[in-house]
């Protein structure tokens, strides 16, 4: 996958989180590898919470600890092979979004065989490709904060917890199997994260793998397969299906779960149709677009050392569907939605931003910020000024240094301040990010507040300045 990209998204509910882009899979020499794809990243709104969870095994200390209620952060995943096409007008079956109670806190939306040509690739670098600006377009009225890197896979610390996040495009054909499963096996053993203190990949608390994984179905025939389909009994299909085979040989392959595959199989369709290829080559249906998650393995237990209570990390399948509404290319989106039970292992961001006082256009504005006592402070640091709804994180209106501007510092709380010349009025909310050097990583966003306009304090006869956050 050549070529491909990292969207990703971020918000200051999520303040327990940061990210690290990895490494391209270029090598994977394949024809179909080559094709171009994108990995679009996404956090929203306040995580849930549920203070009915208590884990087993734990101190009378601990239990108090974590008698507050418990973050329950949901995920949605969505891949899509979508054959060089130009958007949809409505993506809201997609992202859930015509659901009247929307219980989402993050997106993570993989997307495989974007015309990459070479005029296609002038343009994205220029501007941005169609699918980023109408992703953009469609949730950044959610309050989104966004960015993007170069690669095809994610790695992220969410509540102390790495999950890594992989969009894949695997060979095509029935007769590739073998190859496949090289592929699979290969793009593990690339991951390599030397000198940025990230564990092994297999040593992640969770793996999200998805992608156009292009396994087939074997044996059967064409007319009974489509009778399969065509009767829902997709159970009759399942022990001949690649993949499944391949889990039931290979230990590594069978630690990745997959929910049942109870929709009919993605692939392959007549463009702008729900039927299935009726061109001479009548190509089998298979389910070819999967999502499948591992979870990292567990010490065996040793009876010469104390038991130490382990961390507790559980993702559970709400839904795993695919959306036949759409048919702008010869497959079908397919969804996982995640609800994950964790205990938190980090309870406290690395950076936390306090705009102080009230912020009006005719003062410069006061910033104040805590740092954890492991996190390692850089020079180049920086701190941005956005507006909420911002598409990169090159937009900020201004943007400090956080050793240039500094105004004090004292028991890990510094403040610095921001010149509030170039920044027009507006009626906007605006946001605080802290980019780190050293991690190459957004590690502190504030709440949303407000700049007041120049008149704001004459109108104020009480003079109560207080931040409007």
């Amino acid at each position: 996958m050549a070529g491909g990209i990292i969207k990703f998204l971020t918000t200051h509910a999520f303040s327990c989180l940061t990210w690290k882009p990895l490494g391209s899979l270029a090598n994977v020499s394949s024809t179909r590898a080559a094709k171009c794809g994108q990995l679009w990243w996404a956090c929203m709104g306040e995580p849930k919470q549920d203070g009915n969870f208590l884990p087993q095994d734990r101190s009378e200390d601990d239990k108090l600890r974590f008698s507050a209620p418990l973050p329950t952060p949901s995920i949605h995943v969505a891949t899509w092979n979508v054959a060089s096409a130009a958007p949809p007008l409505d993506l809201s079956d997609l992202l859930q979004l015509n659901k009247e109670n929307l219980s989402v806190d993050m997106y993570v939306i993989g997307l495989q065989e974007m015309n990459c040509g070479i005029m296609s690739l002038l343009s994205d670098a220029a501007f941005e490709d169609p699918w980023s600006n109408f992703f953009m377009d469609v949730l950044s009225p959610l309050s989104f904060v966004k960015g993007n890197k170069g690669g095809i896979n994610i790695c992220l610390k969410l509540y102390g917890y790495y999950v890594s996040i992989i969009n894949c495009h695997l060979p095509p054909h029935m007769a590739n199997n073998d190859q496949r499963l090289e592929h699979f096996d290969r793009i593990l053993e690339m991951q390599d994260f030397e000198g940025q203190n990230i564990p092994n990949i297999l040593d992640h608390d969770l793996i999200l793998w998805f992608g156009d994984m292009n396994f087939r179905i074997e044996d059967f025939g064409l007319h009974f397969v489509r009778e399969s389909i065509k009767n829902r009994r997709y159970k009759d299909l399942w022990e001949k299906d690649q993949l499944n085979i391949a889990k039931r040989h290979d230990p590594l392959l069978r630690e990745f779960q997959e929910g049942p595959l109870l929709f009919p199989p993605t692939y392959k369709f007549d463009k702008n149709s729900n039927n299935y290829d009726t061109s001479e080559k009548k190509r089998k249906p298979a389910w070819t677009d999967r999502i499948l998650w591992r979870l990292k393995r567990q010490p065996r237990a040793n009876p010469h050392t104390p038991k130490l209570p382990a961390p507790h990390f559980q993702p559970s399948l709400r839904s795993y569907v695919s959306h036949m509404m759409y048919s702008i290319s010869d497959h079908k989106p397919v969804t996982g939605t995640f609800d994950l039970e964790l205990m938190p292992l980090v309870t406290a961001p690395l950076i936390t931003l306090i705009p102080e006082g009230l912020w009006t256009m005719e003062n410069d504005m006061l910033i104040s910020y805590s740092l954890t006592p492991d996190f390692l402070s850089s020079p180049w640091d920086w701190i941005g000024l956005y507006k909420v709804g911002l598409r990169h994180i090159n937009d900020y209106l201004s943007y400090v240094w956080v050793k240039d501007n500094q105004v004090s510092f004292n028991d890990g709380l510094s403040q610095v301040y921001f010149n509030v010349s170039d920044i027009p009025e507006t009626e906007d909310q605006f946001l605080l990010c802290y980019y780190s050097n050293n991690l190459h990583s957004v590690v502190g966003i504030s709440k949303p507040f407000k700049i007041q306009p120049a008149s704001f304090l004459a109108e104020d006869p009480l003079g109560e300045a207080q931040p409007h956050i």
